[in-house]
């Protein structure tokens, strides 16, 4: 695993697992920008510090320090996207990650952390960040989830935040808070991801696969394909018919639709 030293912004490369061989780190959630920082140019130094993306790597590194986390991992650096293997490993252990990390910050960039976040109109409740198909693993999994806004001031952690981020995401007060997935039907799994975007199609599928816990190689150029093939997997594992309890929007024509027994994505659950 490779992370990022949080005092001397240096990568470092561990083996093993949380607490053997990789030591206490935190995570950061977030939403991509157009300038994010990538794995070349932090470790090639080609004019990270022009990037937009350098911000919010740097205020990331600086809140872990001054809170005891010698690392952080970061996905936008942290993964070198030049090598298909180490991408495709990445995408298979992120769940892991996150659900092993010492804390992980929700970096709000659309936030203004001095309002309530209560309030029905609040910053908060609209934020792009509850409505990316990535960053579900990255609310669900972590042990600790603590929001922070645009000017990484704490908004509320995830616990004290629980009732809103429910009625924010559909998502039940106890899935939130006790993290025991194996309570919970494929389907009700399958409908916390409704709505939810991805800005290439496989990822719908991708970033799901954590959740459900299979695993499967990255194929980017599949489209859709890639969500029945996640179906296929959990099929595979799990006796649960409740994967073929979805259905087409009124709005689709549903009964002119030709179907099989897999949803074509979340969003039918």
């Amino acid at each position: 695993m490779r992370l990022l030293n949080s005092k001397t912004l240096k990568f470092e490369e561990f083996f093993g697992e949380a607490g053997h061989g990789i030591p206490p780190y935190a995570i950061l959630s977030h939403t991509w920008g157009s300038q994010e920082v990538s794995f070349t140019d932090h470790a090639e130094e080609r004019s990270s510090l022009k990037k937009e993306g350098w911000g919010k790597m740097l205020g990331c590194c600086r809140l872990a320090d001054a809170e005891g986390f010698g690392y952080v991992w970061i996905d936008t650096c942290c993964i070198d996207k030049s090598s298909s293997a180490e991408l495709s490993e990445a995408i298979n252990s992120m769940f892991q990650w996150y659900h092993d990390a010492a804390i992980c910050y929700a970096y709000l960039s659309d936030v203004d952390s001095s309002e309530d976040p209560h309030l029905d109109a609040s910053s908060f409740g609209c934020s792009r960040w509850f409505t990316r198909g990535w960053t579900l693993q990255e609310l669900l999994a972590p042990a600790e989830v603590i929001f922070l806004g645009a000017d990484w001031k704490e908004i509320g952690t995830r616990k004290m935040l629980c009732s809103k981020v429910s009625s924010i995401t559909g998502i039940s007060v106890k899935a939130l808070d006790e993290r025991r997935w194996s309570e919970y039907s494929v389907a009700q799994k399958m409908s916390w991801a409704a709505g939810r975007q991805t800005t290439r199609p496989e990822d719908s599928a991708y970033c799901l696969m954590g959740l459900f816990d299979v695993n499967m190689p990255m194929l980017y150029g599949e489209g859709h394909k890639a969500f029945s093939r996640l179906q296929q997997e959990i099929l595979k594992q799990s006796d649960d018919q409740s994967l073929f309890a979805w259905s087409y929007p009124e709005a689709d024509n549903s009964h002119a639709q030709l179907s099989g027994l897999l949803a074509p994505s979340p969003d039918h659950f």
